[in-house]
This record gives C-alpha cells, structure tokens and sequence, in this order.
C-alpha cells in the first residue's frame, strides 16, 4: 500500500464534530463540485480512508434542478462529465452512483440518509454560489465526521488569512509562498497502487453503460493518452431505461427513492431533458462536457495554441486560447492538471521557479512567454477570484467594488449616455454596434466568449446602461444564463474588473465612466483582427 497522502490541512475543513466510525458500511464521497476521478484531493482524502478502514467507497455524484440558472445547456454539459465519470470509475474498486433530480427537491435527504451508513462523509469545498450554505446544511445532518477538502487551485483557498484588493499584491504573496504547494499535487491515478474492498460481488459499469452506449455513439477506443472515446456510428440507440450504476450484491437502501440515472439521462436524451423544469430557451451546446473532453482541449491548447499565447490571445480569428474555463468551472479538469501538462510541455519543475518576489508578471515562472502568460491567468488571477469568494460573502455584489470606483460611478451617474439600451435589447443583441452584437450572439449560441471580447462587452454596456449598478446586474444575468462558465469566482472577477474591482482610477475622467478604465469599439477594431470575427456572427 502506497504511503498515507500528506494532505495540507488548510485543504479539508470539518463540517461537523462527528466522529469517524470504523464500524460503518463504506466511505462516502460527495463530488459535486470537483466532478473528476483524477486529479482530485477530495478523492485522494476518500480513498486514503477507505483504505485505511478497510471499507468500500462509494462515489456518489448528484445534480439537482434548484441551482441558479438551471438551463437545457448547463444541465447537459454537467451529466456529459456524470456519463465520463461512470465510464472513469467503471475501471476502479469504487461503485460510483450518479444521482440526477427528478423534479425539485427530490434529493433532500440522500446525504443524510447515506451518512447514516457511512464511516466517514467527503465531499468537496467550493467558495461561492449555493456551495456553503448546502455544506454546512448537509454538516447538520450528517452523523459521522463530514470533511469538505479544496481542490480548487494550487494555493489552497484558506492559505492567505486575507481578501487581496489587487492582482499585483496577491501575485507578490503568490511569489513568496506558493513554491511548497507546487510539489503538494492531488494524485493523477487515484487508485493506482491503492486496495479498497469492492462494494458487492459485481461489477459491470463498463459493460452496463459504455458497451450499451456504444450501440448508438459508435465503438469504445482508447487515445494514447488512455482516454476514452467514442468513433461515431448510426445506429439503434440503446434502451434509455437501464441504470448507470452497476449492480451490486448489497443494497445502498436508496435505490427505490433516490434510484440511479439511466443512460438516457446520461447521454442526455432531448425527449428527457425537455421535460424538466429547466430554461429550455438556453440550448446545449456542441462543446461537450466531461473530464475526457476536458483532457482533449487541454492537449489541443498545449500543443496548437500555447506557444501562441502571449501574441495572439487577444485576437478572435486566431484561436490561441485554451477553451479551459467551462471545464475548470464544472470541475470537469483540476487547475493541477492543466499546470502539470504545461510543466511537462516546457521541460519544467518547481525547482526551476525564478527568485522574483516583487509581483513582477513575468521571470517568476522561468517558462517561455507564452506559458508564463498563461500560468499568470489560471494561477494568479484565476485564484484571485476564489479568494476574494473565501474571504468575502459579496463576491457578486455591486457594493463590493472599491470605494474610488463607487464613488467615481456615482458622480457621473448622471452623465448623458450615447444609447440606452433595455436588458431585452442587449439580450437580443439588438445594439447600434454589430461588434458588441457578434459578442453577444457568441455568448447565447455557444455558451463562450472570446476573453478580450469579453472586457469589450462589459465595457459597453456599462457606456449603454441608464446606471452603473443596472450594468452589473445586466452583465450578471447575461454571463450567468448564457456562459458555461457563469456562476464562477472568475466571471465574476472578470464582470466586476470592468467596474473597477482589482484595477486603479484612471485619466483623463470621461463621460459616463469617470475614472474607470475606457474601452471603445472603435479602437478594437484598429487593434484586433476581426474579420472572420465579424463574419461568423453577424454576417459582414
């Protein structure tokens, strides 16, 4: 047996004063925000203990219809990575159980009831949204001892004591204290080398779900990467009514009210999906969800955009960006894998980190431009979002902003606006300006937005808005009903920057913005490259 994973404590938080219970049926985990079998502290901590105890672990993965937005598209990419997971745990001791609400409120009381037969509740730590007030709900019901482990970055979320009002000043802590975490990495291969008893006598994931999907997806492959794929066949689908779960020789007792999905729910049946009380105007997407999609884009960027980045990310027509950021916000790939494969790309370890402690962008990573690009926007300013979500409780709130901000937006909230546009206007993207439209018609057709777009986009309906804090509550709603990546510590970052948070009061003072930073249309143009742009999305 591998030696005990050292897992920082500032990584797993109690959610109660529960004991563990060596006498309890199996070792639970509640994915629900790190929805991967790799890569995955929470796991590597579940694992660890059913190892340890002697006990079965059971993987327990639940999507509910009560979350904010609940939309056709959000619901299809999260049970995409439920069916990549199946076919992931599938080759492994676990029995994992994907749970899909039927209708609202349908699956109050599984993790109570489950904990009652548990040794020991884990499940994952998430800073914002519905996440801590679920957990700490679930910590009251729970018996045993309930741990919630961070596999959110690569500085735990809790390491810095402190909100950072700036990405200069957080880069600088990032330069001083991040080097030990860097070498401190969840598990790639979880299971490897690890004996956990099975839960039952059977286990056939693999012929239940994949063999029966592949009727009508085509047959199972393996990349070279050992993921799965499928080569696509027009064939008789398979019936939608078999459970995902595998049989197993002993009951859970949950199976008659809380039963498992079936593949029809996995493979996200249209017929099913329209049946649920969900926004059925927000379509799926073809981007596909799951970790095995997920590893496929990061592969694609390390190998076609990467050494791009640093020159051409900022352009539209020349796709050097990674596409990472809906994967990253379901959990569907860890920040610790993206890091790794960049590392392994460069020729790189942490002993090669630079000694610059000053908040300087670049030297600090000694990697090429690109990837020390890159590496600066999935640790230090993605992280930078989780932890103003950890240390603060108004991470989408107007009133959050900085106090120069605030007071700069009051002042001219009364400057004359060049248009006025409705919240239907923008969502239709009905505007004088066919490049905030194509913006806005990339958004709701594909649930994504090209990262410089998106400054642009917030900018202008700040310009367009009757006042700044109806430009926050506009640029929400569109970011969170129509992006896969909504909802997110990052977006919200990203919404709120255009207003002022984690930058600085600029000159000279203009209409309607003040002292916030200004961007125009025009000047896009002149600085980007937008024709095939353009052309996709509205036609010129």
């Amino acid at each position: 047996m591998p030696e005990r994973l050292e897992m920082p404590n500032d990584r797993v938080r109690r959610l109660n004063d529960g004991a563990v219970r060596s006498e309890g049926r199996f070792v639970l985990y509640w994915m629900n925000a790190a929805r991967r079998a790799r890569w995955n502290f929470a796991l590597d901590r579940a694992i660890t203990y059913a190892s340890e105890l002697k006990r079965p672990l059971i993987v327990l993965e639940t999507l509910g219809l009560e979350y904010p937005y609940a939309s056709e598209r959000l619901h299809a990419f999260v049970l995409q990575g439920m069916a990549a997971n199946a076919a992931a745990f599938a080759k492994t001791d676990a029995l994992y159980y994907p749970y899909v609400e039927p209708s609202p409120g349908a699956g109050k009381g599984l993790i109570a009831t489950l904990g009652e037969q548990a040794c020991v509740v884990i499940t994952d730590d998430f800073p914002a949204l519905f996440y801590p007030s679920m957990l700490a709900s679930a910590g009251r019901q729970v018996r045993v001892c309930m741990e919630a482990v961070d596999s959110n970055g690569i500085l735990p979320m809790r390491a810095s004591g402190k909100a950072w009002a700036r990405a200069f000043d957080f880069r600088r802590f990032l330069q001083r204290e991040l080097r030990p975490y860097l070498k401190s990495m969840p598990r790639e291969k979880p299971f490897q080398g690890v004996a956990i008893p099975r839960w039952g006598a059977v286990h056939e994931i693999e012929g239940a779900l994949l063999s029966d999907n592949a009727k009508s997806r085509g047959p199972l492959t393996r990349t070279s990467e050992g993921d799965v794929t499928f080569e696509a066949e027009e064939t008789t689908p398979a019936s939608g009514s078999q459970s995902a779960a595998p049989h197993a020789a002993g009951s859970l007792g949950i199976e008659s009210r809380w039963p498992a999905a079936t593949l029809d729910m996995l493979m996200v049946s249209r017929d099913w999906l329209s049946s649920l009380p969900l926004d059925h105007q927000v379509k799926p997407v073809d981007v596909e969800g799951g970790s095995t999609a997920a590893r496929h884009a990061l592969l694609k960027f390390v190998r076609g955009g990467l050494e791009r980045y640093n020159d051409d990310r900022n352009q539209p027509d020349l796709g050097a960006t990674s596409g990472l950021s809906p994967y990253l916000h379901f959990g569907h790939i860890a920040p610790h894998e993206v890091v790794v494969e960049i590392a392994r790309h460069e020729g790189w370890s942490p002993d090669d980190l630079g000694d610059i402690r000053s908040g300087a962008r670049e030297g600090f990573w000694n990697m090429s431009p690109s990837a020390e690009a890159f590496m600066d926007q999935i640790v230090t300013w993605r992280e930078l979002g989780l932890n103003f979500a950890t240390y603060r409780d108004d991470l989408d709130q107007f009133d959050s902003l900085p106090s120069w901000a605030l007071q700069s937006m009051q002042e001219h909230e009364r400057d004359t606006r060049p248009y006025l546009y409705s919240l239907e206007e923008f969502e239709a993207a009905q505007t004088h300006e066919p490049l905030w439209n194509a913006a806005q018609r990339e958004l709701v057709e594909t649930g994504r937005m090209h990262n410089y777009m998106r400054m642009l986009w917030g900018k202008k309906i700040l310009h367009w808005s009757a006042s700044p804090r109806e430009a926050a509550a506009i640029m929400l709603h569109l970011n969170d009903r129509y992006a896969l990546d909504g909802r997110d510590p990052n977006s919200y970052s990203g919404i709120f920057w255009v207003l002022g948070r984690y930058d600085r009061a600029w000159g000279p003072e203009r209409e309607v913005f003040g002292k916030i930073r200004f961007m125009s249309c025009a000047n896009t143009h002149r600085k980007l490259k937008l024709k095939q742009y353009l052309a996709r999305w509205t036609g010129l």
